[in-house]
C-alpha cells in the first residue's frame, strides 16, 4: 500500500501565538475557531495543522517529548517566485520576530533559501530557484 501525505503539523504551546504567525507574518489562511486547533490549506491540496499540545500522557501509549529551543527534527519549506526576493524577505521574517537559523544562502543546486525559526522553534526555510 502506498501512503501520502496530506498534511503535516506542529505541536504547539500557544496556538493563538502561532496562528498569528503563521497567518499574519507568514500569509497562510489559517482556519481556527479559537479551539485547540488550525489548519491552513496549501495550493497544492495538502495541509498545514497546528494542534495544541497535550498536557500530559494520559492514554498515549508511549510519552510524547518535545524539543527545547530550535527544533531540528522538522522544518516546513515554503518556496517564492524571484530569488531576488529572498534576502527582503529574511529580513521581513527577523523583524517580525522569526530567529535566524541560515542566512540567504545561494546554493550550488540552484536555489538560493535560508532558514529561520517560527515564535516556539520550529524550522522553515524559504527558497526560490535560481532562473537559467
Amino acid at each position: 500500500m502506498k501512503h501520502t501525505i496530506n498534511a503535516i503539523g506542529f505541536a504547539v504551546k500557544d496556538i493563538k501565538l502561532m496562528v498569528e504567525f503563521y497567518r499574519n507574518i507568514m500569509g497562510f489562511d489559517v482556519v481556527w475557531d479559537g479551539g485547540v486547533f488550525a489548519n491552513a490549506k496549501q495550493k497544492n491540496g495538502s495541509y498545514f495543522n497546528l494542534y495544541v499540545r497535550p498536557e500530559n500522557n494520559v492514554g498515549l501509549l508511549n510519552p510524547l517529548t518535545y524539543p527545547a529551543g530550535i527544533n531540528g527534527s522538522v522544518q516546513i519549506t515554503c518556496d517564492i517566485e524571484n530569488a531576488e526576493d529572498v534576502d527582503n524577505e529574511y529580513e521581513r521574517l527577523l523583524a517580525a520576530g522569526a530567529s535566524p537559523i541560515i542566512a540567504p544562502t545561494t546554493w550550488p543546486w540552484g536555489m538560493r533559501s535560508f532558514f529561520v525559526a517560527d515564535p516556539e522553534g520550529n524550522q522553515i526555510e524559504i527558497l526560490a530557484h535560481l532562473k537559467d
